[in-house]
């Protein structure tokens, strides 16, 4: 009887040793398909995003944008941190309404950042206290994503206007 009980207490140790010693294959935090997953939830939140800016909700747009954040928008110098961005978009939507349109081209994602490339659209029409004159803009965009607490958030946004300034002559030398 003492043997029977060392040979099924041999038995088990060695299951349970070989089980605990088999790896399960974790998930891919990169290549093709993990970018093409983050690209799905980039485009419904810049799909968000454009909602909010278009209904003048900046603090909701904001909810979609790290602490940290960093806005480099043309012309003029960064907006550093969720709280400036706030503050400046606020600012900027009492003068009128502003319509953007995001068309994401590529995402590079690798575990828990994402770099989207894009082509934006953007139109402006004050209203009557606007300092601003009306405007469309149009250009690419880079954004840098971090995955913080389970949710992308937009850590640096840069978009790139391709309209030449007022007083340039557009040049029409293209580089590929």
């Amino acid at each position: 009887m003492k043997n029977q009980f060392v040979c099924i207490l041999s038995a088990l140790l060695l299951v349970l040793f070989a089980t605990s010693c088999e790896q399960t294959t974790p998930e891919p935090m990169s290549g093709e398909a993990y970018s093409a997953e983050i690209q799905k939830i980039i485009e419904a939140k810049n799909e968000k995003i454009q909602g909010f800016y278009a209904s003048g909700m900046i603090d909701s747009a904001a909810v979609h944008f790290a602490d940290n954040c960093i806005q480099f928008m043309p012309n003029q110098p960064a907006i550093v941190g969720l709280e400036n961005y706030k503050a400046a978009w606020k600012q900027n939507i009492q003068f009128g309404k502003w319509q953007l349109d995001l068309n994401t081209q590529e995402v590079k994602a690798s575990g828990d950042l994402a770099t989207e490339y894009g082509k934006y659209s953007l139109t402006f029409t004050p209203n009557e206290t606007s300092p601003i004159p009306a405007m469309e803009d149009k250009g690419n965009y880079l954004v840098l994503w971090e995955k913080m607490d389970g949710d992308w958030k937009v850590l640096w946004d840069a978009p790139v206007t391709e309209l030449p300034l007022p007083s340039q002559p557009m040049d029409t030398t293209m580089v590929e």
